[in-house]
């Protein structure tokens, strides 16, 4: 029986021993309904994850799915800032996450404190934290954004103000190119996943590939050369689509193409040929997967909705403070696409 299944430790250290079959998965979804609970599973998570979630998504999407939600437990199958997301805004419910030891190497790239010392030497900016931040950032951070509406968050700033803008260089970039903004600072963090997938990778697939739309997430090391590709003439401006994971859902519903290439985390194909299986979806680089994103295993998953664990706390100071950075860019307009 599943129930009695023991959780262990595998020598990588991610919980095992449990098989995700017919019995598992009924055995999750019985446990989550004795609960209240509602799962939660990001886009990166292990198909076998994602495909038993009540709801799958992006982490800001999912977040205000947690905060609507009826249930009395929320689930959270992704990394720990999401978790903390999800209690900033329903702080009444209890958040659980599968393996609290699944952090993020962007959202740990800057810190509280390091926040307060850039604000210090720039007063008077604004702070534009990027939602892929821990709640002790967004307790800091006067309007938060989504990779869809960076741009749109940053033009709302009068053209005079200083913005601060963190943690992730390639997003920030973007940004800057888009806005034109000389008054935009950049915190130098990136996600390792994303930053790992290079230009010179990425216009190799694309001369192998001369048919193929582009979906790019502005998180990755590629986008500018995505960008280059598109200005040259190299890959038709058309084709070239900077997307946010939520964004490129409805893109691929959309677009003509029999083939997509795909720069982002591994795990968002599975999505992706869920929406469109009509679609040869293929990645940029096919070894970009988040170790931390993978720790979310079946067994974790039965360890958590079993014994309820693990809980994710945000002291309610911080979270008041780090809601009202995100209601804020909620106010600016459709935040689109969590990241």
């Amino acid at each position: 029986m599943v129930a009695t299944a023991t959780v262990e430790r595998t020598a990588s250290g991610v919980f095992g021993g449990v098989e995700p079959d017919a019995a598992w998965r009924d055995e999750v979804l019985r446990l989550a309904e004795e609960r209240d609970a509602v799962i939660l599973a990001h886009n990166y998570q292990l198909p076998e994850i994602q495909d038993i979630a009540h709801h799958t998504g992006d982490s800001l999407a999912l977040s205000r799915i947690a905060a609507r939600s009826d249930a009395q437990t929320i689930i959270f199958c992704g990394v720990h800032f999401m978790a903390e997301t999800a209690k900033i805004l329903a702080p009444e419910k209890t958040v659980l996450i599968p393996d609290e030891r699944a952090g993020c190497s962007l959202a740990d790239s800057i810190t509280g404190a390091q926040l307060r010392e850039w604000k210090a030497q720039h007063p008077g900016a604004v702070v534009v934290s990027y939602v892929n931040t821990t709640a002790e950032v967004k307790a800091e951070t006067d309007i938060c954004c989504t990779s869809s509406n960076a741009v749109d968050v940053v033009a709302s700033i009068p053209a005079d103000r200083e913005v601060l803008f963190c943690p992730d260089q390639f997003l920030g970039a973007h940004v800057k190119r888009e806005t034109g903004r000389e008054n935009l600072h950049i915190w130098a963090g990136e996600c390792h996943v994303h930053a790992g997938i290079n230009g010179p990778e990425l216009a190799e697939r694309a001369a192998a590939n001369p048919d193929a739309d582009l979906f790019i997430h502005p998180e990755c090391g590629c986008a500018t050369s995505a960008l280059y590709l598109s200005g040259e003439g190299i890959v038709p401006a058309e084709k070239v689509k900077i997307l946010s994971t939520g964004d490129m859902i409805t893109a691929a519903r959309s677009t003509n193409a029999r083939k997509v290439l795909v720069a982002t985390e591994v795990g968002m194909l599975h999505q992706l040929r869920k929406a469109a299986p009509e679609i040869d979806f293929r990645a940029v680089n096919d070894r970009a997967s988040c170790t931390y994103m993978k720790m979310i295993t079946p067994a974790a998953l039965l360890r958590c909705v079993r014994d309820g664990l693990d809980e994710v706390h945000v002291d309610l100071e911080t979270a008041k403070r780090a809601q009202g950075a995100v209601q804020r860019m909620i106010e600016i307009g459709q935040p689109g696409g969590g990241e």
